[in-house]
Formats: structure tokens, sequence, C-alpha cells
């Protein structure tokens, strides 16, 4: 079995090593960079030519694929600390110079639009390589705390027929006919109308109500007409749920988890990370000054790590914010009354210029939150939090459920959801209804934090937007 460059790098001298990967460059008929894809770093492998067919040297070409059977030895050169004495090349695929001089595969720099373009191929370069060995390991991340902290995870059903959010924005699932406009939804598949799943949260509370903590992590769909930089149509969420637990006890939940996320991060991805850190420096320099990040990618990381989150009340943001030079200057886009939805700029200032740390608000107006959070005392607010990041904005969105039956029936009334659609739902608030708690985390929202990468498409390996699903 070959050995994969991650574990070679650290190695100490050996002879009789077997490797295979992709040749990133070829210089001086000499000097072969191998890249396996288990880490930012390609091996050196030095080849003598007097030693090799000139049919296997011609072969040596960008993005061909090889066997090097070698020696690793103490390099002579600078860059790296070992590097292969090669004794056979085999070739296993290989690459025409000229083909791969009309691909991403061309070791030059090229835009993301570009990358984005051959999505079959940009996982090759360095920029998606650390990319997406992060997205890795934060999934991991993610089902060992979950997993360490008692929490049961639920593969909740991807075909429903209930629209958590009430969005209205949905992919219909159906078999009836294409093209025809045809609504007899009794003779359709399910007997009713459904469609993906926006959110996995009213079964996974449904767990949390019989295990007492779970949680669920998997795709979600939208289906929105937005082309920006923030949606996607197909996206992961991570939705736990906790049972005997209230709106602080979900906060509390939500803090842990991220600070361990980052961290986790910090300690497992540290060469993608600085090189994803040197990148964004070097971009940032092309700005103009005043739209440049104030701090560094892994200096805002570490904002998280080394910082309690600040807690404030909605109408404490609503007060700071018409307080704020901004507002006083006009500066912002959006008008600020008590009773709006936050907009990024205004989560923008709240935790970039006023607490430079992540925030956390809670206690927002009932009339722009979703039925299932539950009511405060003072009639006007319910339960719900978000937590804020910095350059991301809104990263955890969160509430207390309202556990109540007659005041959930309420709710729904409010907000036109018919009971029958949802009987399930409110039949759980019968049979020993207890406090919970749960929120949402956007998969791809968090990779933004944690790569600096501006565009969401950029963290998800093969991107469903609008009028996109090539790869």
């Amino acid at each position: 079995m070959n050995n994969r460059i991650v574990d070679i790098i650290k190695m100490e001298p050996t002879k009789d090593l077997v490797v295979k990967g992709w040749i990133r460059s070829f210089r001086a008929n000499r000097f072969i960079a191998l890249n396996d894809g288990s880490c930012m770093s390609s091996l050196q492998i030095v080849i003598d030519p007097d030693h090799f067919d000139k049919e296997i040297i011609s072969s040596l070409n960008t993005g061909a694929s090889i066997e090097v059977k070698g020696h690793l030895i103490e390099s002579q050169g600078d860059g790296q600390k070992t590097e292969i004495s090669a004794i056979e090349i085999i070739l296993i695929g290989e690459a025409n110079p000229e083909e791969v001089q009309k691909t991403i595969l061309q070791p030059k720099n090229h835009s993301l639009e570009k990358l984005r373009e051959q999505g079959h191929l940009r996982m090759r370069t360095n920029l998606f390589g650390a990319v997406f060995r992060i997205r890795h390991h934060m999934a991991f991340a993610i089902h060992k705390y979950f997993n360490d902290n008692g929490f049961f995870y639920m593969h909740t059903p991807i075909i429903t027929g209930t629209d958590a959010e009430g969005a209205g924005e949905i992919f219909r699932v159906t078999t009836l006919p294409v093209g025809e406009n045809n609504k007899d939804d009794q003779n359709d598949f399910f007997g009713k109308p459904t469609h993906l799943t926006v959110s996995g949260q009213l079964e996974a509370e449904l767990a949390a109500l019989a295990l007492g903590k779970a949680y669920t992590f998997g795709p979600t769909f939208r289906a929105e007409n937005s082309n920006t930089t923030r949606h996607l149509a197909e996206f992961w969420m991570v939705e736990p749920e906790i049972a005997f637990a209230d709106i602080n006890d979900d906060i509390d939940l939500g803090e842990k988890f991220l600070k361990y996320l980052i961290d986790y991060a910090l300690n497992n991805c540290e060469e993608d990370l600085n090189f994803l850190n040197i990148r964004e420096k070097k971009e940032q320099q092309q700005l103009p000054k005043d739209q440049r990040n104030e701090l560094s990618l892994l200096e805002r990381i570490k904002t998280v790590s080394e910082n309690k989150f600040e807690r404030i009340t909605y109408t404490e943001a609503i007060d700071i914010l018409l307080k704020s030079k901004p507002n006083k200057k006009k500066q912002f886009k959006f008008p600020i009354e008590w009773g709006i939805d936050l907009q990024s700029e205004h989560e923008k200032f709240l935790v970039e210029k006023h607490f430079k740390k992540p925030v956390v608000i809670v206690d927002y107006p009932a009339s722009i939150k979703a039925f299932y959070m539950r009511r405060n005392d003072d009639g006007k607010t319910v339960a719900a939090m978000d937590i804020l990041f910095p350059g991301i904005g809104e990263i955890v969105g969160g509430s207390q459920r309202e556990e109540r039956h007659d005041i959930l029936e309420e709710k729904c009334e409010e907000f036109n959801i018919p009971k029958e659609a949802i009987w399930w739902y409110l039949e759980t608030r019968k049979f020993g209804t207890v406090p919970h708690s749960g929120f949402g985390l956007g998969f791809e929202r968090l990779l933004m934090f944690v790569t600096g990468m501006t565009n969401i498409r950029d963290v998800i390996p093969f991107p469903r937007t609008p009028n996109n699903a090539e790869f």
C-alpha cells in the first residue's frame, strides 16, 4: 500500500517508499512536485534523467498521475525537509500538456469565477483542496461534539409534507406527468403535496422529546431565485434540540458548540488555515483601505475562541444602533426602529465596531420570528436568539420552542398555518410537554467564516443555484 504525503512529510529518512499522486509541476527535467490531496504540501521527487526512459520523462506533465518508488532522503534544497530520490516511476494516467493549458490545472492564478466554471477540476487546486479539507474536519467536529456530549444523531426526512419555516419557497416533489398543470394531489405518489425539506427542526424536536438531546445534520433546500454570494438552493444545516432547556440553555449550547468547532479548526487545520490567511491578506491589499477587514482571517477566528460572547436583548441592540455615529450621520442604508428585522449592516456594526467580538441577541419581536418560538410574558417578544459573527453576521438562529399547546394553537392561527398539516407536532404538547430549545447553524456560513471565502458557492463542492446544476 502506498503512503500518503501528509504522513511522509513527517517521516525520518527511510528506504523503499511508494507514493502515488498528481504532478503539480516538473522543472529542469529533474524535480517533480507531487500532491495527493492529503495535505497542502507537495512532495518533491528527484529523478536522475539519465536513469529513466525518455518516454517516461516526456510523460511527466502537469496533471498526470504517477506511482513513485524510491528512498526518502534529507533534502539538499530549500522548502522541504525531505524528498524522494526516485528509483522507479510508473505512469498511471497521462495528461496532454496542450489540453492542460486550457484548464485551471495549469500552474497560474485563476479567478474564482474561472474555477467555478471548471468545478470538476477545482478540488485539485491548492485553494479548494484547503477549503474542502477544512469542510471535512468541521463536519467531523460537529459529529464528535454532539456524540461526546450525549446527543443522538437523527436522520430527518428529505421529502416532507411540512414547511417548518412557512417560507413558501420550496421544491415540489411529484411523480405526476411533467408539463401538466395537474393538481390532483391524491393521485400523486404520497397522496398529498410534498417537497424537499427546508429544515429538519420539527422532526428533531420529536426526537429530543423522546431521547432528551438530539441533532440532525443534513441537506436542506430553498427554491429562492437568489443569485447572491450568500444563498444556495441546496445547503447543509446543523440543528440540535434539547429537552428540559430554556433559551439561556440554548445560548450556552450555541456558544460552547461554536467555540469547540473553532478550536478544532485551529488545532487540526493549521496548514490550510495559514495558506488561506496569507491568501486573504494578499486579496485585502488590492482593496481600498476603507473596504479592508480590520482583522486578518486568523485574528477573526481567534476572536471567537478567546472572547466570551456578548449577550444583549433585541431592544438593547436597537438602542445601541439608534445612538450610534453611523445612524446619527445617516450612514445606514436601512432605517432603525423597534420591530425591524436587523440587516447585515446593523449586525456588522454591533459585532465589528461596537463590541468587537461575537454577539448574541435575544428576545426578538414576535412579528418577525417563526410560529414555533415561545411567546414571552410581555406578549410582544419571543424567546428567540441569534448569534452574530464578525464578517458573517447571523451564523446561528434559535429559540426556546413553544411548549404550551393552547398558545401554539393560537400562533398557528396568527401565522395562517393549518393545524391539520402539523397535527402530530401539536400533539407532542399534549403528552408530557416540557420546555425545550434548539437552533440551526448554516454549515456553509460557518465554513465561510473559518476559510475567509466570501462567496458561499466556494465552500460547497457542487453549488446549486438558479440556472446552475452542472457538476
